[in-house]
């Protein structure tokens, strides 16, 4: 082997160090907050008149979630409206649950299983609930249910086991209308802050007089259904093996 040879094979191992230095750095400065910048504050905006009602958020969400047949995180509900001219049409609610700012699940469960994380994500503690409901009973969008599998507090975590890793919820992202934004409301470069920002003075949440400052907000919402949750959904007609006796 010729010396130049050798002195560029001694000098690329030499280098590496300083290589491999600098790429941990620029990985690091990746993943750090931009600086100024306080910890996100997850929230997602659904835009009513978008949504197609296909279901395919609901169909999703039970897929990435394991859910129990027949028991949904996110629905649909669907209305049959009339508009002020005498016409009738099919008004659309998606529902979930609303990760409030004070939500009043929490402070009803007797074992603290029901907590809300710095980023706003309102989680159930599967090792601690007693899956007493009062949590259930306690939702005033009827958001919750006991999982028939688990016997435990069920919800919406806005797919939070996704979240951590960098990726969207699994609603967002089979939305083919696009309407689910989901986002960081604390950043004011975010989508969800721009498109917030664009739709101001139409943005509304449900039932905003019981004070639980929800983190899902709607674009388009028919104020007849604001104080709205219940109502047929698409996810109740879909097939089901009790429906043939299996």
């Amino acid at each position: 082997m010729s010396n130049q040879a050798n002195l560029s094979r001694r000098f690329f191992l030499s280098a590496l160090p300083a290589v491999t230095a600098g790429l941990a750095a620029t990985a690091t400065q990746a993943d750090a907050a931009p600086a100024g910048q306080g910890a996100p504050h997850w929230g997602m905006l659904v835009d009513t008149r978008r949504c197609i009602a296909c279901q395919a958020c609901t169909i999703s969400c039970s897929m990435e979630n394991d859910l129990p047949i027949g028991q949904f995180r996110t629905t649909v509900a669907t209305y049959a409206v009339r508009t002020e001219t005498g016409q009738s049409g099919l008004a659309v609610l998606p529902r979930l649950c609303n990760h409030c700012e004070e939500p009043p699940c929490i402070p009803v469960c007797p074992v603290s299983a029901t907590y809300k994380r710095e980023d706003g994500i309102v989680l159930v503690d599967g090792d601690r609930c007693v899956g007493c409901a009062y949590c259930v009973q306690a939702c005033p969008y009827e958001a919750r249910f006991i999982n028939h599998h688990t016997g435990k507090a069920d919800k919406c975590t806005f797919c939070v086991h996704r979240v951590d890793v960098g990726l969207l919820p699994a609603c967002v992202e089979t939305c083919v209308g696009g309407a689910r934004i989901f986002g960081d409301v604390n950043d004011p470069n975010s989508e969800i802050s721009r498109r917030l920002k664009e739709a101001e003075g139409q943005v509304s949440v449900l039932k905003p007089e019981a004070g639980t400052k929800p983190h899902v907000f709607y674009i388009g919402l028919d104020k007849e259904l604001a104080g709205r949750v219940d109502g047929d959904s698409a996810a109740e007609m879909m097939w089901r093996p009790e429906m043939q006796g299996a």
